[in-house]
């Protein structure tokens, strides 16, 4: 079992990219652990936003296998304290081998068929971030996770 985060879009912002960087060099010691970062779309200045999550959309299905769990970042989703969605996290991994992968979709979210593809939705606060931003938060959270489920010091509650 491994885990995976795609992206839509490359991480361009140098301390995101630092931060994602960062905590994924530490996840590696947990998990196999990869950030799968689609191409975002060229020439979109003519095409409407539900067009672009469409044209989106099917390049992240085209990554995806049919046997693993995806779990979508959307704002919709379901949130938890830390705690919970380490306890969650861990719950999903006994559960089987399937591969569990965590998609931060584009600027305008995730198309119909994504959405449809998808195993479960998690928020990571009622407030917005930027799908830039959101890359190396979420990576904390699931290093944080991590190292609860261990029962290391990181986390203090």
């Amino acid at each position: 079992m491994k885990i995976s985060l795609i992206t839509v879009g490359r991480t361009d912002i140098p301390w995101v990219r630092e931060g994602l960087d960062n905590y994924a060099s530490r996840l590696i010691h947990y998990v196999p652990f990869s950030v799968v970062e689609i191409p975002e779309l060229k020439n979109v200045s003519a095409l409407s936003q539900s067009q672009i999550k469409e044209k989106e959309g099917k390049l992240i299905l085209k990554s995806l296998k049919p046997a693993d769990r995806v779990i979508l970042l959307d704002e919709h989703g379901k949130e938890y304290r830390s705690i919970e969605f380490a306890r969650q996290l861990q719950n999903t991994m006994s559960a089987g081998g399937k591969d569990i992968i965590f998609i931060i979709g584009g600027a305008y979210g995730f198309s119909d068929e994504v959405y449809a593809r998808a195993d479960g939705k998690i928020s990571l606060s009622k407030m917005t971030f930027s799908h830039q931003m959101v890359r190396a938060i979420f990576a904390e959270q699931l290093y944080r996770a991590f190292t609860i489920i261990k029962g290391e010091p990181y986390h203090h509650e």
